[in-house]
């Protein structure tokens, strides 16, 4: 089973909302993970440092159905899905490409339930501690805690809920319960997360999605109601923590900004470069190479340096790895480019109290260069892979604003025209960002042509620039790539390349970052396109690296 997670999103008509490509690096390296606050009987969760993706994996539940696909073109295919005993997201296998209908689903729980949903990382040989509880008191005291953890039995690994009661002898900070563990080579290890789930009704919509990849695991999220004004709390047990429901966030006429955040003024001027020249380029600094490891500083430096001399100035980063901040930075500033920066979302956990998440705040805040930067996107597609709701991006973006004190710059995330186009979304996130931003490849349109790429990007442009009252939009991700397989009307090559490229530039390249600087054998090659390795543009824009 390929460790690619494909979530479905609903389809838009005419989105190229069905994008499953992957744009961040497939390993992304040397998060220390460290002091959150995971908001139960005063805790902090301490994670120490482990290197590799982490990536959400379920208990597996026996009996499996297959599940019809739509009778609509291409040939049938058919998903495996499991029983479903709790709302977290249902594993649906499929085994070959094509279109798939997963029928809505709904559940009822009569009483809180509380389970293990376990996560993986990979880890280099050596001793890893992660996990644990770590308690700060003012007086002597004694805490009852619940913890994620493993039990092994006959060779069975579970990962199991457990409670600790530890007597705190004296104000102080103690560690409770951490787990400690030794390999002798590369491996995958198992990190158990609690998860809460209150009593009520849940459901999981209809989701219509297009496979581009074999043996795909689609996870379709469950809907996670919210309180109203009948809605009677329900007791549960006191050593466990509750995970309070996602609000259902009514759309407003107007759009304030949220009243948590601290008071801003609005950023003045706009966005992007001079009309018809391209404004910016998506770059990360990793190797191209299959093992895509992290470039060094006088690499990036001299990718950048190629970049400026081309007359780009603008560059997207995805998150703060491989020590982007510092190397890519300190290039730009050398060489006069701007930053659109990036916190990037790869799981749920769609808060601060991700620590990857909160990793990438603390970077960006120690960095603090915010005479670099132009924009900052929290999240790229977090939605539409379900790895957040849009009231929890909505709260994280604010709790960002309140984070980086010192930048007075616009924010934004980064979604498909078709999760903008979504209600719950746009009612979320209008109110608390400055710019619309979006994710829009001409080439996942089988009714597009290379020579029409400009004409679908500035489509794509107008509409999310509608979306929200006095937010502009602005197109974070888009290109075609070079080599491949056809999509409908949509023919990769380095000549069809050229073209799109050039129209994407005539039409909105001013408002647009261009996807990518390179072209990287790290990324998938077995789509059904075929051309997730071929999207640098760099020879098109005549940046010479």
């Amino acid at each position: 089973m390929k460790a690619t997670f494909a979530v479905a999103a609903l389809a838009g008509a005419a989105s190229a909302g069905s994008i499953h490509h992957r744009h961040a690096h497939d390993a992304f390296r040397a998060l220390e993970k460290k002091n959150y606050d995971n908001g139960t009987c005063g805790c902090t969760t301490i994670y120490s440092t482990y290197y590799g993706e982490a990536t959400l994996s379920f208990p597996e539940v026996p009996a499996t159905t297959a599940i019809p696909t739509s009778t609509s073109t291409p040939a049938p295919v058919t998903a495996t899905s499991t029983a479903i005993v709790v709302p977290t997201p249902v594993p649906q296998t499929c085994s070959t490409t094509g279109v798939y209908t997963f029928p809505a689903t709904t559940i009822t729980l009569t009483e809180s339930t509380t389970v293990c949903a376990p996560s993986t990382t990979a880890v280099p040989s050596g001793t890893h501690t992660v996990g644990g509880v770590t308690t700060v008191v003012t007086t002597a005291t004694t805490v009852t805690c619940p913890y994620a953890t493993v039990s092994t039995s006959e060779g069975v690994t579970t990962s199991i809920v457990a409670t600790t009661t530890y007597v705190c002898p004296s104000a102080g900070t103690y560690t409770i319960a951490p787990t400690t563990t030794t390999v002798t080579e590369s491996t995958t290890i198992t990190v158990p997360v609690v998860t809460t789930y209150p009593a009520g009704t849940y459901t999981q919509p209809e989701v219509v999605t297009t496979i581009t990849e074999t043996s795909t695991v689609v996870y379709c999220p469950f809907d996670i109601p919210g309180p109203t004004a009948s809605t009677t709390a329900v007791p549960v047990p006191t050593t466990y923590p509750v995970v309070s429901a996602t609000p259902v966030v009514p759309k407003p006429s107007s759009y304030p900004t949220a009243s948590s955040s601290p008071s801003k003024p609005k950023p003045t001027g706009g966005l992007g470069g001079a009309a018809g020249h391209p404004w910016g380029i998506s770059y990360t600094p990793y190797e191209t190479s299959e093992s895509g490891g992290c470039k060094s500083a006088s690499e990036v430096e001299k990718d950048i340096a190629a970049i400026a001399a081309a007359g780009v100035s603008t560059i997207r980063v995805y998150s703060t790895d491989c020590d982007t901040l510092p190397n890519v930075g300190s290039a730009c500033a050398k060489h006069g480019l701007k930053m659109v920066l990036g916190i990037f979302i790869d799981a749920p956990g769609c808060d601060a109290n991700n620590p990857s998440v909160n990793e990438q705040i603390s970077a960006i805040k120690s960095w603090a260069q915010w005479d670099l930067v132009d924009l900052i996107s929290v999240g790229n597609e977090a939605v539409f892979h379900g790895y957040c709701q849009p009231s929890e991006l909505s709260s994280l973006i604010t709790k960002c604003k309140g984070e980086f004190g010192g930048y007075s710059g616009p924010f934004t995330t980064a979604e498909t025209v078709n999760i903008w186009q979504q209600s719950d979304f746009s009612s979320a996130l209008c109110g608390v960002v400055d710019v619309a931003g979006a994710n829009a490849h001409a080439f996942f349109n089988t009714e597009t042509d290379a020579s029409q790429a400009g004409q679908f990007v500035k489509g794509q442009l107008d509409i999310v620039s509608d979306i929200c009252k006095g937010v502009p939009g602005i197109i974070l991700e888009t290109g075609w790539p070079s080599a491949g397989n056809p999509m409908g009307l949509a023919v990769p090559g380095e000549a069809q390349q050229k073209e799109a490229i050039a129209s994407i530039v005539k039409e909105c390249g001013d408002k647009a970052i261009l996807f990518s600087l390179t072209s990287d054998k790290w990324k998938s090659a077995d789509t059904a396109c075929a051309c997730e390795q071929h999207f640098g543009c760099a020879n098109v824009l005549g940046i010479s690296i």
